[in-house]
This record gives C-alpha cells, sequence and structure tokens, in this order.
C-alpha cells in the first residue's frame, strides 16, 4: 500500500486530476499499481476501462471496471473510443498509439519506465519525449514522478476505511525463493501484488 497505492493516488488525483464522469482507461489494470489505480479512479466517479490480459478480466471487473479490454485480443485503439484520461502503467505501447486514445484535450499519465526501453535513453526516453511535446500539443503528457507523504497516507486509509480500495494480493513468496517472485512479476503473470516474506 505506502508504495503501490500511493503511486496510483498521484497518478489518478494528482497527475491526471481524474473527475466524475470522465472515461478513464488504466492499461496494466491488473497490476501493482494499475490494480489500485482502476479502484481510485472509480472512486473519483470515473467510468473506467481496464487494459489486461485473458486471465486477470474477471480481477480487473471485480475492481469497479465499467469495461475491460483484453490485450491479447485487442488493441487500445481498436474499439475507436476516446478517453479523458489514459494512465499506462505497462510501458509498453507508443507514444504515437497511446495520443490516438485519447480526446483531443485528453491527459496521459505515463507510470514507471518502458519494459523493452527507449533507443537512446532505455527506460526513461518515452517519458522524456512526452514531456517535450507536452508543449506542443493540446493534449496534456504528463511522466509520472509519484509522492509519498503522511497526506496521501490518510486519504488512503479513509478510502481503505470506506471499502473503496483494497490490495490485491496475487501471491505471497518466501525469501528464498524472491528471484522466483521476480520472474513471476517480470513475466507479466501477476494478478495485483506479490508479497516476498522474511
Amino acid at each position: 500500500m505506502p508504495v503501490s497505492a500511493q503511486t496510483a493516488l498521484t497518478a489518478v488525483r494528482d497527475a491526471a486530476r481524474v473527475r466524475p464522469g470522465q472515461r478513464v482507461l488504466v492499461i496494466g489494470a491488473a497490476g501493482g499499481v494499475g490494480h489500485f489505480a482502476v479502484q481510485l479512479a472509480v472512486a473519483a466517479g470515473a467510468h473506467v476501462t481496464g487494459v489486461c490480459g485473458p486471465a486477470k478480466t474477471d480481477l480487473v471487473r471485480s475492481l469497479g471496471a465499467a469495461e475491460v479490454v483484453d490485450h491479447s485480443r485487442e488493441e487500445i485503439t481498436d474499439r475507436g473510443l476516446r478517453h479523458d484520461v489514459v494512465i499506462d502503467t505497462a510501458g509498453n505501447r507508443p507514444l504515437t498509439r497511446l495520443r490516438r486514445a485519447l480526446t483531443p484535450t485528453g491527459t496521459l499519465v505515463l507510470v514507471g519506465g518502458e519494459s523493452a526501453g527507449g533507443r537512446l535513453l532505455r527506460g526513461i526516453d518515452r517519458q522524456l519525449r512526452a514531456l517535450l511535446l507536452s508543449p506542443l500539443v493540446r493534449q496534456r503528457l504528463v511522466p509520472l514522478v509519484a509522492k509519498e507523504s503522511s497526506d496521501n497516507l490518510d486519504a488512503l486509509t479513509a478510502l481503505i476505511d470506506a471499502g473503496q480500495l483494497r490490495p490485491v494480493v496475487d501471491r505471497t513468496w518466501p525469501l528464498a525463493e524472491a528471484a522466483e517472485a521476480i520472474r513471476h512479476v517480470e513475466g507479466g503473470h501477476a494478478r495485483g501484488k506479490n508479497v516476498v516474506l522474511p
């Protein structure tokens, strides 16, 4: 909760400024940050579409997503829908495709580095290009810098107490299997968070 949920809160509330009635697309909706982002956008009153793999669609629906896109069957632009906000936690789609999924004045929030890395700057290539392009277009392109604070923890606690936010734990791992846990997450198999116990 302290890291992933705060990152999602910063993305949804501060960077995207999600408001009631907006259409929000969360890419990586079943992942560590993504599953919190879905719940936070729903709690903010948004119509949420989650993007995930086929084995995770039920989980994303259970988090409150009104629609789910199975990325193994379709791309985020296939339905022709435009979203007010796109929150990308997966890091594997080109900036041009992400912008096509936005309304003309929508907001794109890039959480984390690219999974394949950029040509020049590896994991921050796309974020830097978004930062440079944003002043030249009507869309807001925001590379996320997560903020950790006690105020954020208080806001998350209030949402948990209200039943609007819950962590999803995929698996727990003994410390001796930490390397296997990392491979599990890197392989895209995680559903929520994976926890390594001492």
